[in-house]
């Protein structure tokens, strides 16, 4: 199992709000990816929150004799580990208020997978056949798509498409979508943040990933979204056998 992982500030932007990290646990990988959001820097330190708080809290409490059950219940509370930090500093201190971010977290496991997500970072299943989504995005053109509003079409184009009705550090709780899955002989994961996802098709995102060599993937991900105007900070995290 291995990883690459990169994040770029883009073409339009004065500061990278993103996070990402990496790191082994055993032979297993745990990825997070946050995106954040707030005035002046507080995008930036939400994210930076979220993605030490979380390994933090994930490390605490994590052995390698831990259950699915067990590994799903420390994912959650990992992400309202970053939650809760993250609201209570914007709540005292008023340069901060309303600051928080998206977080998309995988732990990929010897046979499973298990991933954690609030917001609209993704993770996809990198597949034979092309890239599959995994998670599902919390904003509010999928909302209103969720309430049969608007057609699937529409929400690709949707002026409101990045904004966000669910985030990490916004309401005193959150409650993350858990997914999970086994798999039997390999597995490749994407983590990235909407800079890339958001401006670049699916199809064009799988074309770099197979035609690239792996330790250069993260990078030419990267320089794809930096390719259609680099208009958001972009990140990526690839894990594969």
């Amino acid at each position: 199992m291995r990883y690459r992982y990169s994040t770029d500030i883009g073409l339009k932007r004065d500061e990278n709000q993103d996070a990402v990290r990496c790191e082994y646990f055993g032979h297993n990988i745990l990825a997070v990816v946050c995106d954040g959001m707030g005035g002046e820097k507080s995008g930036k330190e939400a994210s930076n929150i979220a993605v030490e708080e979380f390994f933090q809290r994930f490390s605490a409490g994590y052995s390698q004799s831990i259950s699915d059950d067990d590994l799903r219940k420390l994912l959650i509370s990992s992400v309202s580990a970053a939650n809760s930090v993250i609201y209570t500093r914007a709540r005292f201190d008023f340069k901060s208020f309303g600051m928080g971010t998206t977080c998309v977290a995988a732990f990929i496991g010897e046979n499973s997978v298990t991933i954690a997500n609030v917001g609209d970072s993704r993770a996809y299943l990198i597949t034979n056949e092309g890239l599959k989504q995994i998670t599902q995005d919390h904003n509010y053109a999928m909302d209103l798509y969720a309430h049969g509003k608007i057609s699937l079409e529409e929400v690709e184009t949707h002026p409101q498409k990045h904004m966000l009705v669910k985030a990490v550090g916004v309401e005193r709780t959150v409650t993350p979508d858990i997914f999970s899955f086994d798999y039997t002989d390999k597995v490749s994961l994407l983590l990235c943040s909407d800079g890339l996802s958001g401006y670049c098709s699916d199809d064009e995102i799988y074309d770099v990933v197979v035609n690239s060599v792996f330790d250069n993937v993260a990078d030419e991900l990267i320089n794809l979204a930096l390719s259609k105007g680099g208009r958001d900070n972009v990140t990526v995290a690839v894990i594969s056998d």
